[in-house]
């Protein structure tokens, strides 16, 4: 098969490459398409390497039909099309995954967009249900309200009854933001996050905080916080040490959490295939009934691996960057695939 390699350079090159087999348990799932992660990023410059025993090619989602099935495997047949939660590997013309990270394409969702989904999707619904408990009549707050995790929490927040606030550093982010339902929206650039937060809710503050800056945002997050607050951490962009100032987490009875989710075993407690059960359960009819759509800002020919990866640490990029392996005269072109198709910001607004 052909995949994305990374040489030693750094480029990113579409090379052949061994065919992946499926071990018991696995599929072989033959790609429509990848989406594009920040994490993919940091593979490459070597800050975050695969899990041990995991591909290491790139790719951590993607789309496709299912081609083979190893040993054990009763829940999937060849021929389904499925979107799939990966350790690495998608950036590739097939991939390995084990069967309990599949999901079934959404419906009304085109393969193509579907890969824009299982990591945002599986980050989203673990952090805000799962660890932070998000109850409707709540006040979320999203930091990179704009990112492909940013819109689908947005959305989630919203079908599940919170009052959505998210932070961007453009006008036009932030109107996208509101057209998926964020009640508040916060530029950062020119506004205090705490401030506005507090003021836009009387006082209340946030009631959870999804965070992907991390240690640049510490405090102030602690003080945006409600009294039982929840911050949940799954980022550090802004760094990994602060301080914390420890008396004004115990006054407001408040917890933090981090979370990752590359780590996590297949199986078990706690695991992916947990989180991606619980995602087809509770989160999956949510799409089908168009409450919460993926949100596409770009889709690029998988060739131009680069260039998406170019795009994505440069931002200004609204939802998901996707790779489609499929030739390009197969591409959806508007909202029939069943994606919200994101205008995008323009550069100075």
């Amino acid at each position: 098969m052909w995949a994305i390699t990374v040489p030693a350079d750094g480029e990113l090159v579409w090379a052949e490459v061994p065919d992946p087999v499926a071990a018991p348990g696995e599929v072989v799932v033959a790609v429509a398409a990848a989406g594009v992660n920040r994490a993919d990023l940091l593979q490459v410059e070597g800050h975050y390497p695969p899990p041990p025993g995991a591909s290491e090619i790139l790719g951590m989602e993607c789309s496709g039909r299912v081609v083979a099935l190893g040993d054990g495997v009763t829940d999937w047949s060849v021929g389904d099309q499925v979107c799939a939660l990966l350790a690495g590997g998608g950036y590739a013309e097939l991939v390995a995954a084990p069967a309990g990270q599949l999901l079934p394409v959404p419906p009304g969702v085109d393969l193509i967009h579907a890969a824009g989904l299982p990591e945002a999707a599986c980050t989203v619904w673990s952090n805000l249900v799962m660890v932070a408990g998000l109850h409707p009549g709540e006040v979320l707050l999203v930091h990179g309200g704009t990112s492909g995790i940013g819109t689908m929490a947005v959305q989630v927040g919203v079908a599940l009854g919170a009052t959505v606030a998210v932070t961007a550093s453009r006008a036009a982010g932030l109107a996208a933001c509101a057209r998926l339902g964020a009640a508040i929206g916060i530029n950062y650039v020119d506004e205090d996050f705490v401030d506005r937060i507090r003021e836009a809710t009387d006082g209340h503050g946030a009631d959870v905080i999804l965070d992907i800056v991390g240690g640049k945002y510490l405090d102030r997050n602690v003080r945006a916080l409600a009294e039982r607050g929840r911050l949940v951490i799954i980022g550090m962009q802004g760094g990994r040490r602060a301080d914390l100032d420890i008396a004004a987490l115990m006054g407001k009875r408040a917890t933090i959490a981090g979370t990752t989710l590359r780590s996590r075993k297949s199986h078990g407690p706690g695991s992916k295939a947990e989180i991606v059960g619980a995602v087809r359960d509770h989160l999956w009819p949510l799409i089908a009934t168009n409450r919460v759509r993926p949100v596409i800002d770009t889709v690029l020919d998988i060739r131009e691996a680069g260039e998406a990866h170019r795009r994505l640490r440069a931002g200004g990029h609204l939802g998901k960057i996707v790779l489609a392996v499929q030739p390009s005269e197969v591409w959806p072109t508007d909202d029939a695939a069943g994606a919200w198709i994101a205008d995008r910001p323009e550069e100075n607004s």
